[in-house]
């Protein structure tokens, strides 16, 4: 037990679980928080900095705190995917979001499949859409609760309770503010989480010698795992590391609590700012990846990976500030796990229930219905951690990027033009989710990276990220459906989004 970090550690819990309830008063227009727009999306008043926060808090993650660093202290340098792959993403933001931002402001869309289903008026399509979304979101948020499961038991405390208890906590302030609390979260979680890792990568360095020497002790350590690794990539890697920066840039855009964030703004420009401004977090990224070869060097013996990044702060800080760097780390786990449950009873109110319904709920009826859908995501995250071992977690999220890639032809496709055949796209997304599923399924889930065996004309193995054959698949089905049920007359459905929203 180390009680003067626990203390620490509990004193920021208790300031954000504070902002949290505070938040339902912020920005509260006077009718209440009776909508999904409101409080779902905050009645989309957010702008450049607020959004900032909320993205920044939205996609890195506790997990990403915990996974990176601990993907480079278990496997070398083929963990650095994650930086290439969001300094993809944010070019391929300005380009598609602020599009999809217009078009679900003009016509009132809370979600991308609510965009889905006003482009092609394909209930079906709609529903897959929807699913994909919400079964990609569950995994995610389960490791949101691994990451703080970790950090807890950094500090001495074990068994179940102590996460149980924080989760309520959580479950509570996001049922009656809604979106608004972990924006305000976000704000002390992005601050706490710079400090950290700035404090981490100057002073962890200097009491190891300096970086030249943890880079060579870090290759020594990897070099004695199974199998052996390096601080380099090896040849055999490019491909795969290549293509899991690509699709997972693909994936990460259309994952249902980025559109929650985004579609908070308050117009199209904070979009665009917001693109140019978020690589910043990227440049952070590549910091908080170093932690993995901090680890290696200082000698860190940790039962699992996941477990590198807080042994390393428990070692090398005074345990005050290490408290102050656990927190940074749970509260990161708190943003996004809230947005990730709002984003995921949007769904299943709006399009799951929503499209199965042969009436249109009230604004009433559909917030009190998500606010109860976000318990229920909430706290089967929690029972999936609590009584599953954690690398069922792990494995699923694998699959979260294979699936979400599948909605680039009918969403980011979309967005610019309705040539495809809706029934062709549904055709499309079944491929694409099976035949990837398969690849995973074929690795045991241990893996993302499917040894794609092609004649030896065309280059015989190549090792690379199932997402991304998965949807060249999931493409070339849709093209040719939508040429054979255009040549055979097959109703394409109607489109009810405003052709105006689609330029600016």
């Amino acid at each position: 037990m180390h009680p003067i970090a626990l203390a620490v550690f509990c004193l920021f819990f208790l300031l954000v679980t504070l902002a949290g309830f505070w938040a339902a008063r912020w920005r509260r227009p006077a009718s209440g928080i009776a909508s999904l727009e409101e409080w779902g999306l905050a009645g989309r008043s957010f702008g450049t900095w607020i959004t900032w926060f909320l993205i920044g808090g939205d996609l890195y993650t506790a997990y990403t705190v915990i996974a990176v660093p601990a993907a480079l202290y278990g496997a070398g340098a083929v963990g650095f995917f994650a930086v290439p792959y969001a300094v993809i993403a944010y070019p391929y933001m300005m380009v598609v979001l602020p599009r999809l931002w217009r078009v679900c402001h003009r016509h009132g869309y809370v979600t991308f499949a609510d965009f889905v289903n006003g482009r092609y008026g394909n209930r079906w399509l709609t529903i897959a859409i929807a699913i994909t979304g919400v079964l990609a979101l569950m995994p995610y948020i389960a490791l949101q609760l691994v990451g703080m499961k970790v950090v807890i038991a950094a500090m001495g405390l074990h068994g179940e309770w102590p996460l149980a208890a924080a989760f309520i906590i959580l479950a509570a302030y996001t049922y009656s503010s809604g979106l608004r609390a972990p924006a305000v979260i976000a704000i002390v979680k992005d601050l706490m989480l710079y400090v950290m890792v700035l404090a981490a990568i100057i002073i962890i360095p200097i009491k190891l010698g300096g970086y030249a020497r943890v880079f060579q002790l870090a290759n020594q350590a990897l070099a004695t795992h199974t199998p052996a690794a390096t601080i380099f990539l090896k040849p055999g890697q490019f491909l795969g590391y290549s293509t899991l920066a690509i699709g997972s840039a693909l994936a990460l855009m259309l994952y249902p609590h980025t559109a929650t964030a985004v579609l908070s703004a308050n117009n199209a420009n904070v979009v665009r700012r917001n693109a140019a401004m978020l690589p910043a977090y990227s440049f952070l990224l590549g910091l908080v990846a170093l932690l993995g070869y901090l680890a290696l060097a200082a000698g860190v013996k940790a039962p699992d990976t996941s477990s590198a990044v807080p042994l390393l702060f428990m070692r090398s800080f005074p345990e005050w500030f290490a408290g102050f760097c656990l927190a940074a780390i749970a509260i990161g786990a708190l943003v996004p796990a809230a947005i990730m449950s709002i984003a995921a009873s949007n769904l299943f109110t709006r399009n799951l229930y929503g499209a199965l319904v042969s009436r249109r709920m009230l604004p009433s009826e559909e917030s009190a219905m998500a606010k109860i859908v976000s318990l229920v995501v909430k706290f089967g995250a929690l029972i999936f951690v609590l009584y599953l071992p954690t690398p069922y977690a792990i494995e699923m999220q694998l699959l979260g990027g294979i699936w979400m890639c599948q909605l680039v032809p009918s969403i980011v496709v979309g967005v610019f033009t309705r040539w495809f055949h809706p029934w062709a796209l549904l055709a499309g997304w079944a491929v694409g989710m099976t035949s990837g599923t398969a690849m995973a399924a074929s690795l045991h889930l241990k893996s993302s990276v499917y040894p794609l065996h092609l004649p030896a004309w065309l280059g015989g193995t190549w090792a690379m990220y199932a997402a991304v054959p998965a949807l060249l698949l999931n493409l070339a089905i849709s093209v040719l459906l939508t040429l054979l049920f255009r040549t055979v007359g097959l109703n394409s459905g109607s489109d009810s989004t405003d052709a105006a929203a689609y330029v600016g």
